[in-house]
């Protein structure tokens, strides 16, 4: 095996024990058995490209040519399609494939499934780090630059599968791959300079490989004191930083990881904003279940399962503020605020709760206020907000909902409007925390919450104005599209537009009922989802939400609902003066899943003004491209193409029809010396280069021998070799040539070509090695054309005094 092969091969492996990093971001690891594939044939096309050999630039495009060819047949049709003919299967189903990767790495959690987008982004990255590797490594021979991409693919994967375990091992493997690389380059390197002098062993140094032969078989001083070098740094990488101190805390540490005195983990939740991902959750394609339940709830529609509670906003966005954890209590203490009245009009329910394997919420998601909670693993319990955190259950590794199965028990509260208008004033104490608002809060905020609720006499008539003012009479727009701003500029921003999603409504009404003095804070979770027939609900990724909750003294934290989104009730309590008819018990919601029927617009168009205005009457079916119709067929983007891929093919074969003119014009000549540099270019392409040392008889001797020619093809060979010795030496104006001179060339070629082999004759067809004459002309001339130009230079030197003189 070559040393140049020899780097392939562990550029090829490198690349792949580095991929490894990121098998903890999906779920199947079985993409890496395609990726070592790719990455086989890609390194062959490399090394193929080197044995022509092609220049650097040429391999290189032929390596990505391949490698793009090779993603878009293997995921050719996975996606929708949106057109069709080969265009479609080729470039618009691939592109298509491309950007839902894209959305499915911003929807799901680690580990993600491995969708069909997920694989190809997997894919394609690994092939991208190859192809890099290869370049830096072989191509130009630089193998230590070559870490820099190993180094830029583990680092991403280190940065995204943090806490999902296994990160030394992935090292290690990385670590392992990039000095297999530098050793195998520096093994190249040394061969090269022949016999090693100094520190060698006892025996023979072989001159072709540059290590120890003979004796013991042991390598050379500067190869075995390489190999512990690297052995050696590779153990300290991997074991010192497990035993130096944990540098936790600061700006990026989690102070979640903290323990207190007695040792069981207290810490605190920190800035935590699980809002990142509900957008995209919203506009999730694969409108997949992360949640089933059963309840005996009698009004399924207040069923919402709430993960966390945002009651601190810096004026750049809401989160969660930094509070002690406790030990999770048998039986949850009474809600703050709740007073007897409504706590003995409550129903305690019973919720069975199971989560999905892609589900991976280190909230758990429960119906508020719980009471009891049953489930296993480590949790701990925030007072304030009444949600439980997993615990930390060792490096990098924390408690989750991934799989979990509990039971809840809550209170199912049903104030009245008139409790909530009779509150008395909020306690000085949650009345100062939770009514506080940042300094850059622009003034149209409060502004607008004054007009809104001007001559309200009472916080609960405050509140329901604001819920209307956003839900039904202001003339608001629900949209999942709109940029998710979350600071004080995007409230503002929101207020002017109108249009905005579940996240816009919660975090405007919050704050501007605290501009009011009501005590407000953003809760995030999930609506209660679809109902199946079998009595358990159904909860998807699109029921995602976020909605604002004020707080009443006597009722508590309380839920209203300021976001226009169909298949959304507004709680009984917030409307006392709604003329349009309700059912006392609100019935289960829908879901918002991609299988349930569009409502086709003449049904709006028939829904009450009313009901439109509270989202009840669902939105117009958007038109969808199915690819057909109007756009036909795309006759333009195929010719276009057409035209590409026949350009391609005629730069493949340029060299072939430059070669085959070249000879037709020669041999149409009847010249015995230009029929004799044809001869010898065609024995060059098939690889038995020209010898000008040579007379004709033995230069033809040496081609019937390299060339393997005999009889006829042969003798063809020596009759051309004797036309020229005669043109030699023949006195003037003699004739030399002789009819059959033309023929006896392309016989003698054609004999050339089928003595090689397959892969001989195609680079002597498709790649002639005579063609370095074409570089050579132009070069000579280009010499030729400078010496002119500075000749001409110089005599106007010499010219200019001479007149000056004068």
């Amino acid at each position: 095996m070559s040393g140049r092969t020899r780097v392939t091969l562990f550029g090829m492996l490198a690349t792949l024990l580095t991929s490894w990093s990121l098998a903890p971001l999906v779920e199947s690891s079985g993409w890496l058995l395609q990726a070592a594939a790719l990455l086989g044939v890609q390194a062959a096309v490399g090394a193929g490209g080197r044995r022509v050999p092609l220049a650097r630039s040429l391999t290189v495009a032929a390596q990505l040519l391949v490698s793009l060819l090779l993603l878009a047949f293997l995921f050719a049709g996975k996606a929708e399609s949106t057109g069709s003919g080969p265009l479609s299967f080729l470039v618009t189903d691939f592109g298509a494939l491309f950007q839902q990767g894209v959305r499915d790495v911003g929807e799901f959690a680690i580990p993600a499934p491995l969708t069909d987008g997920i694989r190809l982004l997997l894919l394609a990255g690994v092939l991208a780090i190859g192809l890099l590797v290869d370049v830096l490594a072989v191509t130009l021979r630089t193998a230590a630059a070559a870490g820099l991409p190993l180094l830029a693919l583990y680092s991403v994967a280190a940065g995204l599968s943090t806490g999902q375990g296994g990160s030394w091992f992935a090292f290690l493997l990385a670590g392992a791959g990039y000095l297999m690389l530098l050793l195998s380059e520096g093994r190249d390197r040394l061969a090269q300079w022949g016999r090693v002098f100094g520190g060698a062993p006892s025996g023979r140094v072989s001159a072709a490989s540059g290590y120890g032969g003979g004796g013991g078989g042991r390598a050379v001083a500067p190869v075995r004191f390489g190999r512990r070098i690297g052995v050696v740094a590779l153990g300290v990488a991997v074991a010192v930083p497990a035993v130096l101190p944990s540098l936790g805390g600061g700006l990026l540490g989690g102070q979640g990881d903290e323990t207190d005195a007695s040792g069981r983990g207290g810490g605190t939740i920190s800035a935590v904003n699980p809002l990142v991902s509900l957008q995209s959750s919203l506009n999730a394609q694969d409108n997949r279940v992360v949640l089933k339940y059963r309840t005996d709830s009698p009004q399924l529609g207040e069923q919402y399962l709430r993960i966390l509670a945002l009651d601190e906003f810096n004026g750049v966005k809401w989160e969660a503020s930094g509070r002690p954890l406790t030990d999770v209590p048998e039986r949850l203490p009474n809600p703050t605020g709740l007073g007897d009245r409504v706590r003995e009009g409550a129903t305690e329910v019973r919720t069975s709760v199971s989560a999905a394997g892609t589900y991976a919420q280190r909230y758990l998601p429960m119906p508020y206020p719980a009471t009891q909670i049953d489930i296993a693993g480590k949790w701990r319990y925030e007072p304030a907000g009444r949600t439980l955190v997993g615990d930390q259950l060792g490096k990098d590794r924390f408690q989750n909902v991934q799989g979990a199965q509990y039971t809840v028990r809550s209170l199912l509260l049903r104030p009245t409007a008139a409790q909530l208008q009779a509150a008395p004033a909020a306690n000085p104490l949650v009345r100062e925390e939770y009514t506080k608002l940042p300094d850059n809060l622009p003034p149209v905020v409060a502004e607008t919450a004054r007009k809104v609720t001007q001559g309200a006499q009472d916080d609960y008539t405050r509140a329901v104005r604001l819920q209307d003012f956003f839900a039904v009479n202001g003339g608001f727009r629900y949209d999942t599209k709109v940029s998710s701003g979350t600071g004080s500029q995007a409230i503002a921003r929101f207020l002017a537009d109108k249009e905005g999603f579940c996240v816009h409504f919660a975090f405007s009404m919050a704050a501007m009922s605290r501009s009011l003095g009501i005590p407000a804070r953003v809760a995030v979770g999930f609506t209660p989802g679809e109902k199946q027939a079998d009595g358990s609900v159904n909860v998807s990724m699109r029921d995602a939400h976020a909605w604002p909750e004020l707080y009443f003294e006597g009722v508590g934290w309380t839920r209203f609902e300021p976001t226009p989104r169909s298949g959304i009730s507004l709680p009984d309590y917030s409307r006392p003066e709604a003329p349009a008819p309700q059912p006392s018990t609100p019935s289960a919601l829908p879901s918002q899943s991609a299988s349930a029927p569009a409502p086709v617009p003449s049904q709006a168009e028939a829904c009450p003004p009313e009901l439109k205005k509270l989202g009840e009457c669902g939105v117009p079916a958007a038109q969808q491209n199915t690819g057909g119709g109007a756009g036909g067929f795309p006759l333009g983007a195929v010719l276009g193409w057409t035209g590409g891929v026949l350009v391609a093919l005629a730069l493949l074969l340029l060299p072939l029809l430059w070669r085959r003119r070249v000879r037709e014009r020669r041999l149409a000549a009847r010249d015995v010396l230009t029929a004799w540099r044809e001869l010898g270019d065609s024995a060059w392409d098939v690889g038995i280069p020209p010898d000008e040392a040579l007379s004709p008889r033995r230069a033809a001797g040496r081609v019937v021998v390299l060339g393997k020619l005999d009889g006829e093809p042969a003798q063809a060979v020596h009759r051309v070799a004797g036309a020229v010795e005669r043109a030699l030496y023949a006195p003037p104006g003699a004739d030399v040539s002789y009819p059959e001179l033309a023929a006896d060339v392309r016989l003698a070629g054609t004999a050339l070509l089928a003595a090689v082999g397959r892969r001989a004759r195609l680079r002597a067809l498709l790649f002639p090695r005579s063609g370095a004459r074409v570089t050579a002309a132009a070069s000579a001339r280009a010499s030729a054309a400078s010496a002119r130009m500075g000749a001409a230079a110089a005599r106007v030197r010499v010219r200019l005094p001479l007149r000056g003189r004068g």
